[in-house]
């Protein structure tokens, strides 16, 4: 029996993966990308477990992507640890997984795989962990950061709102930048200039946003080949966002 862990950092998930396997179980210790999702799709775990002492955000994005697939969606979900104000967010938009402390989690990953969810609740979006998020929280943005907006149009800003204290928003970008939005209209464009936006994009995280099909004018691009592009140039993505009714934005960030 082969159980997914996923977790945001290397050692200790590789020391939560050991327990598992103390447990009889097989494991598969990952973080959680598309290529991740694709391959389950084909041969899902018999349960996924999700920890949320880091990057909560990130699994609870994990999970809807699971939940999302129809080939995944009947997955046992089991959380563990975590924020416990965070943790009761994700518990609404997923009543049905299992929660649990490491210390319990044998007896919650019994329950998971003996009653697995008869219905699995499918999210209504993939965005539903941002419902009523302000935009700067679903793109990232903290205090401090400096952020470069490319090609943006004319009024992102007033659709970007209030900025955290100390962030700051540039038309070219540094050495400090912390993140960088942008706006791509045509594949053309996409194909032209992406290899040199990898290249200069350092630690920071890019979102590459992309007209959406009822935009007016409409363009050319798709969240596929958006993907695909970045994939090519070395970086991996790990987020979407709806930005408003125009724009949707994959964030890629440089493959370690």
């Amino acid at each position: 029996m082969t159980i997914a862990l996923i977790h945001w950092n290397a050692a200790a998930g590789a020391a939560r993966a050991a327990e598992l396997r103390r447990l009889g179980y097989r494991v598969e210790a990952t973080t959680f990308d598309p290529a991740v999702l694709r391959r389950w799709k084909e041969t899902p775990p018999e349960a996924v477990v999700i920890d949320l002492s880091r990057a909560p955000s990130k699994g609870r994005d994990a999970a809807l992507a699971v939940r999302d697939a129809k080939a995944t969606r009947g997955v046992p979900l089991v959380f563990v640890a975590g924020d416990p104000v965070k943790v009761a967010g994700i518990r609404a938009l997923l009543p049905d997984a299992v929660y649990a402390d490491w210390e319990a989690i044998a007896t919650a990953l019994r329950t998971a795989l003996t009653h697995p969810p008869v219905a699995p609740r499918k999210p209504t979006s993939r965005f539903a962990g941002y419902a009523g998020a302000p935009l700067v929280k679903k793109l990232g943005i903290k205090a401090n950061f400096r952020v470069w907006l490319r090609h943006a149009p004319a009024d992102f800003e007033a659709t970007l709102g209030e900025l955290p204290e100390g962030a700051a928003l540039g038309r070219r970008p540094g050495k400090t930048t912390a993140v960088t939005i942008w706006f791509v209209r045509t594949r053309r464009e996409l194909a032209a200039k992406i290899a040199g936006q990898a290249a200069r994009l350092g630690a920071g995280k890019l979102w590459i946003a992309w007209p959406k099909k009822e935009a007016a004018p409409a363009g050319d691009l798709t969240q596929r080949q958006v993907r695909e592009s970045g994939l090519a140039a070395g970086l991996v993505d790990f987020k979407i966002c709806a930005i408003d009714a125009a724009w949707s934005a994959l964030c890629f960030v440089r493959r370690k």
